[in-house]
């Protein structure tokens, strides 16, 4: 298992039903750890052996997870 740790920054701050979906991301085989630092940045800590970058933000993504360009 490799752990990589990633900081996303946010293009704003998440609604309630935003923040619900990030409790279901660790749900997703290969993500260990996700939570917010602050309004701005979401921290997330992935098995790099399971997930790539891509599929990473593409998960969070798919959860509505507004990441800054």
């Amino acid at each position: 298992m490799t752990k990589v740790q990633r900081t996303f920054k946010l293009a704003r701050e998440l609604n309630d039903d935003e923040l619900k979906r990030i409790a279901h991301i660790h749900a997703v085989y290969g993500i260990l750890a996700a939570r917010l630092l602050s309004p701005e940045q979401l921290f997330i800590e992935y098995d790099a052996s399971r997930l790539t970058p891509p599929e990473v933000e593409g998960i969070l993504d798919e959860n509505g997870i507004p990441l800054a360009a």
